[in-house]
């Protein structure tokens, strides 16, 4: 990458604190190998004031990297995508430039973060989080549109899913302003990594966990909110091929008055045993049932699920045990101003054997359609080789929406330059 020289070679070490000026960097050159520690790369930083921020402004924001750095006023235009195959990009962890760190003592607050060079961080094997899994994740995507803008989509809303899963999990958590402004900042510092438009998403990885040591059953004494990132594609391996589902019914997700409806770590590794025994018998994925009666639907392992009949869509209610998707919110919605009537409520699983389409929506999985249920060694077909009629409505409304192709009248979408 061509880069004005503005600070020189960076000392070992450095971080760079996103104060509110950070929003304002273009770009953030690396080596082209991630995997080395920054103290091993002499390299330039080339800034871009988006705003027009006064150079005392700029002096403030950049200060850590070299306390007596001379600023300079110009900045490059130039920037050049990551060296990805963008055609083959698959659901896959791809390592970044940038992650970014903040942390606070528990009965505390969260002050300020910082970006630092993405790599291994250090916990003690007796973090609360390895220990007694106190921690959450949250997930949403980044997209850039053809003029080089950035959107973000509905990223407040992961900040307050957040939130209420840390009070769930006893942990403090980032205020919606914190959570957003934290985001922007990862976003901006790796925008290289952001695929061309329609060839994928960056994929935002917010997480909270109990980082301070704790060997008694307790509440850790010191947290971290971390964020990383990487370019994806499809989440199944079919990509909007439709995918075909097997029901669990001996083996549950969540149980009532559990954490199944907020986004803790320990939701994820409960569904792998199923999953595993799925995946080798060829199914996509797992949809789970209720652990009461054993027949009400409640999700696929990662997605939430919804079922279409006489074009009335139906979908489980949020009830605790499920996890209400920023996705399925806006699929809900979305359906609603198309003149579809949805309706939210105990969905059995006779009602999906006898549906007319079936799909799941999720921030990996976007909307995907369903091309086959799986119960009790009966296989029912849906929808040969693409999207049923309402699916596809949906997915073209919402997806378009998310890249900035169609007016965002919900003002879902925060735009970044």
């Amino acid at each position: 990458m061509d880069t004005t020289a503005v600070f020189g070679t960076l000392q070992p070490n450095f971080l760079l604190s996103p104060s509110r000026n950070a929003s304002s960097l273009l770009s953030i050159p690396s080596s082209s190998d991630p995997s080395l520690p920054i103290s091993s790369y002499p390299f330039s930083l080339s800034l871009k004031l988006r705003n027009r921020t006064p150079l005392s402004n700029a002096l403030q924001a950049v200060s850590p990297f070299r306390p007596h750095a001379i600023v300079s006023d110009t900045y490059s235009e130039t920037e050049e995508l990551a060296d990805v195959d963008w055609d083959n990009l698959g659901f896959s962890y791809v390592p970044t430039d940038y992650m970014y760190i903040m942390k606070c003592a528990n009965g505390g607050s969260f002050s300020s973060g910082e970006l630092q060079r993405f790599g291994n961080i250090e916990l003690s094997p007796s973090a609360g989080v390895l220990n007694y899994g106190q921690g959450l994740f949250e997930g949403l995507k980044a997209y850039r549109k053809d003029d080089g803008s950035i959107l973000l989509f509905r990223p407040e809303e992961n900040a307050m899913r957040m939130q209420i899963g840390a009070e769930r999990m006893c942990m403090p958590s980032p205020t919606v302003e914190q959570f957003v402004e934290a985001v922007k900042t990862t976003v901006l510092a790796n925008k290289r990594w952001i695929p061309p438009p329609g060839k994928g998403s960056l994929y935002i990885r917010p997480l909270l966990m109990g980082s301070g040591a704790v060997l008694g059953l307790a509440p850790a004494p010191e947290y971290t909110f971390l964020i990383y990132v990487s370019p994806v594609g499809n989440y199944f391996k079919e990509g909007v091929a439709p995918i075909n589902l097997v029901i669990e019914h001996e083996l549950h997700r969540a149980t009532p008055g559990g954490t199944g409806g907020v986004k803790t770590i320990g939701n994820y590794a409960a569904v792998l045993k199923a999953q595993s025994v799925a995946k080798a018998k060829g199914y996509s994925d797992v949809l789970y049932l209720d652990c009461v009666h054993k027949k009400y639907l409640e999700e696929v392992s990662s997605c939430n699920i919804f079922v279409v009949k006489n074009n009335v869509i139906f979908t489980p209610a949020i009830k605790g045990t499920i996890l209400p998707g920023i996705t399925r919110k806006s699929i809900v919605d979305v359906a609603r101003s198309q003149g579809f009537q949805v309706e939210e409520r105990l969905v059995a699983v006779d009602e999906l054997l006898d549906a007319d389409e079936v799909f799941c929506t999720g921030t990996a999985v976007v909307v995907s359609p369903v091309g086959s249920i799986t119960y009790m060694g009966k296989r029912v077909s849906y929808v040969d080789g693409g999207f049923g009629p309402v699916a596809e409505q949906l997915y073209s409304v919402l997806t378009r929406l998310q890249m900035g192709l169609i007016e965002d009248k919900m003002n879902w979408t925060v735009e970044l330059n």
